[in-house]
C-alpha cells in the first residue's frame, strides 16, 4: 500500500527557478564569495516578491523536488557500494548545518535532517514536512542551505563541479521529451 507521502502525490513545482537558485548559490561559493552580494540578494527578493504567494510555494516545492532527486540520486549510488545513503549523508549533513549558525538555526537542523531522511527513504519531503503544518520564515533558508549541501556533495563525490546541476536539467530535459 503506497503511503500518503509517495511522491506520486507531491506537486512538483518549480524545479527550474530552485535549480537556477541553488546553481547560482554553487558558482558564487566555487567562485569564493561566501557572503551574498547585496546587489543578487537584492534581485532574488525583487523577483520572489513579484511571484507572489502560489509562485513562492512552487519554488519552495521546486527546491523539495530538488532534495528528492539529489537524495535518489545519492541513494542509487551508496547502493552500488553496498551502503546506507541514511548513514553516509545525514551525519555529515547535520554536522555542516550545525557549523552554519548564522544561516541554520539549531531548532531547524532535526526538520532539515527528517526531510532529507524521508527522501531518503523514498518518501515526498514536502509532503512529509507538510504533517507538521505549514512551512515557516524560518525554514526558507536552511531548506535552500539542504538542497545546497546536497548538490555540493553530489558533486564532491562526483569530482565534477557541475554535476548536480546536470543531473538535473538532464532530467527535465527527458521529461520535456516524453
Amino acid at each position: 500500500m503506497p503511503s500518503l507521502y509517495d511522491p506520486r502525490y507531491a506537486p512538483v513545482g518549480d524545479v527550474g527557478t530552485a535549480l537556477m537558485m541553488i546553481d547560482s548559490r554553487l558558482k558564487g561559493i566555487h567562485d569564493g564569495k561566501t557572503e551574498t552580494d547585496p546587489e543578487q540578494q537584492a534581485l532574488i527578493d525583487q523577483f520572489t516578491a513579484s511571484l507572489g504567494p502560489e509562485g513562492a510555494d512552487d519554488v519552495l516545492d521546486g527546491v523539495c523536488t530538488l532534495i528528492f532527486m539529489f537524495m535518489t540520486w545519492l541513494r542509487k549510488a551508496h547502493e552500488d557500494h553496498d551502503k546506507d545513503v541514511i548513514e553516509y549523508v545525514v551525519p555529515n549533513l547535520v554536522a555542516t548545518m550545525g557549523m552554519m549558525p548564522k544561516s541554520v538555526r539549531p531548532e531547524a537542523v532535526p526538520t532539515m535532517a527528517g526531510l532529507v531522511i524521508a527522501a531518503g527513504t523514498g518518501l515526498s519531503p514536502n509532503l512529509w514536512r507538510k504533517q507538521y503544518g505549514d512551512w515557516t520564515e524560518e525554514e526558507m533558508t536552511p531548506l535552500e542551505a539542504t538542497a545546497f549541501l546536497l548538490a555540493e556533495h553530489i558533486n564532491r563525490i562526483t569530482d565534477d563541479p557541475d554535476f548536480a546541476t546536470r543531473l538535473i536539467t538532464e532530467a527535465l530535459t527527458s521529461a520535456d521529451e516524453v
